[in-house]
């Protein structure tokens, strides 16, 4: 990054059909010819609720039958007037601190789970959560983050699970008083073993679901030979950028310090130019780094993309960040491979020339912090089975700013600390036992 020399298997899980291939039989690609793709269907199918069968049209408690099975409607009802957003001809509603509960497992547990919702009529904003139970309905406990449902329109709500076995499900009114909200299209995707090939550069999991889609441009996915994006056209920077880095990453080749616009970004977005930031006082700063990438000049001239470039103050990116992937690369060199995300959030941070919240004409945000994941495994096969709890996690979170302290060990962190500060969900695709582990360790050596 430095200037200086440098699933889910309900639904359809994508990856590299480089996933049969051995580290020491693995030719690095070109980027004149991309990976191909393979879709990878689950054997079992996911499951969604649409309210479109059963009859309730009073808010008391009741249980009612509907196309899954048997779920308890709690000062809730199921829906049917103009003023009732839905898809098909119902949908639920529920207002105060009511709740609809499934009165049965799913026994195929579940991977993820996505609700439809939206404000009923015109009633103001309120605020709601998914709730789980492993033991019958027992006790449940929340799913990801409290949802705010503001809009008149349905859109999805997405949570991360990553359950096996039996598992049942409950929404929870939290807020809003007499405020009534619709829930439409519970889908739940059955948790599966999750296939991930070898040198994936998303084995660790997509930490905000990011999509290819245009309707997805602040989220927007892109799937590149050395390295995947989540890009943010708002902000005119990536979000997150992850990367695989073994020794076959590194080889001869010089740093190119061809800094350009990414041309295969949709055409309504914005296109950040190599000279935005002339003059800015903020370095042209890699999330994936130019000395990652030597091994061909397709290799190095991929990562002077200003779709991998962030607004980073000089001392920062040059001293500070760049001592850390130094560091990174030694660890690699003595017998390990690193799966690495890196991204920035919040507004602001102070260059060579002072303090900013936007360059490029108002077309770049200026993050106020920068951080990365480096999940270190040794050498081998059959990637994401190796990672264990004896993984060694490095975390950081630095602020972007020129008077940063040179020793990048002063800002590690755990995982938690980076999801609690962005939103993500870091390391999804690892086993929910073993990811709580790697998620709280802050490193110390």
């Amino acid at each position: 990054m430095r200037k200086v020399k440098t699933i889910l298997l309900g639904f359809s899980f994508v990856f590299f059909s480089l996933s049969s291939c051995k580290k020491e039989n693995l030719v690095q690609p070109t980027d004149s010819v991309n990976p191909d793709l393979q879709v990878v269907m689950a054997t079992t199918s996911s499951t969604t609720e649409d309210f479109e069968t059963g009859t309730k049209t009073s808010y008391a408690a009741a249980n009612v039958t509907l196309t899954t099975g048997s779920w308890n409607m709690n000062d809730a009802l199921i829906g049917t007037s103009s003023s009732d957003a839905k898809i098909g001809s119902q949908s639920a509603r529920i207002r105060n601190t009511g709740t609809i509960t499934m009165n049965f497992d799913a026994t195929n547990g579940a991977a993820t789970v996505t609700i439809q919702h939206a404000v009923y009529g015109t009633d103001g904003t309120s605020t709601w959560g998914l709730f789980k139970s492993t033991n019958g309905g027992s006790s449940y406990t929340q799913v990801g983050s409290t949802v705010t449902t503001s809009s008149t329109t349905l859109t999805t709500a997405s949570f991360t699970v990553n359950i096996s076995g039996n598992i049942r499900f409950q929404i929870q009114k939290l807020s809003g008083g007499s405020n009534r909200i619709n829930i439409d299209n519970i889908t739940i995707n059955p948790y599966n073993n999750i296939f991930v090939p070898d040198n994936d550069h998303l084995l660790l999991g997509n930490p905000s679901n990011a999509k290819t889609t245009l309707d997805s441009a602040n989220n927007y996915l892109m799937v590149k030979t050395y390295y995947d994006i989540s890009y943010n056209n708002s902000r005119g920077t990536p979000n997150w950028v992850s990367w695989h880095l073994y020794t076959g990453d590194f080889g001869g080749t010089d740093r190119l310090n061809n800094f350009r616009a990414d041309s295969s970004l949709p055409t309504s977005f914005y296109w950040v130019k190599g000279t935005d930031y002339s003059g800015s006082g903020f370095d042209r700063g890699h999330n994936c780094p130019s000395a990652d990438r030597t091994s061909s000049v397709s290799a190095n001239s991929a990562t002077f993309l200003m779709s991998n470039m962030i607004p980073q103050a000089p001392n920062n990116n040059q001293i500070t960040w760049g001592r850390m992937e130094d560091s990174i690369r030694a660890y690699v060199n003595q017998g390990n491979e690193a799966f690495i995300q890196m991204g920035s959030y919040g507004i602001g941070g102070v260059g060579s020339n002072g303090s900013a919240t936007t360059i490029a004409g108002g077309h770049v945000t200026v993050p106020a912090y920068i951080w990365k994941i480096v999940v270190l495994i040794p050498n081998g096969n059959n990637d994401l089975n190796r990672i264990d709890t004896s993984a060694r996690v490095i975390a950081v979170i630095i602020p972007n700013i020129n008077t940063v302290n040179n020793n990048w060990k002063t800002y590690r962190t755990s995982a938690n600390a980076i999801q609690t500060a962005t939103g993500y969900s870091l390391m999804t695709n690892i086993s929910s036992s073993i990811r709580n582990v790697l998620l709280a360790k802050v490193d110390t050596k």
